[in-house]
């Protein structure tokens, strides 16, 4: 089966969909926490689509956007 680049970023916008649809249902956690854990979301997404569906790309964007929504609560 091969996939092509609409179907990657399709992918990739459902994957980002159903971790922010995950991450409401965790209430509990302090707003640091969501913070991070929504920023590493966002950057997963914006990474695999500027990079086009790079494994790396997305692992650096989801790095970057956890740092990022970490410190943005301070």
């Amino acid at each position: 089966m091969s996939f092509t680049l609409n179907s990657k970023k399709i992918a990739a916008a459902l994957l980002a969909t159903t971790l922010v649809m995950s991450l409401s249902a965790c209430s509990s956690w302090d707003k640091r926490s969501r913070n991070t854990a929504i920023g590493a979301g966002a950057g997963a997404v914006g990474g695999a689509v500027l990079t086009d569906g790079s494994a790396l790309g997305t692992l650096g964007g989801a790095a970057v956007g956890g740092i990022i929504g970490h410190q943005v609560g301070k």
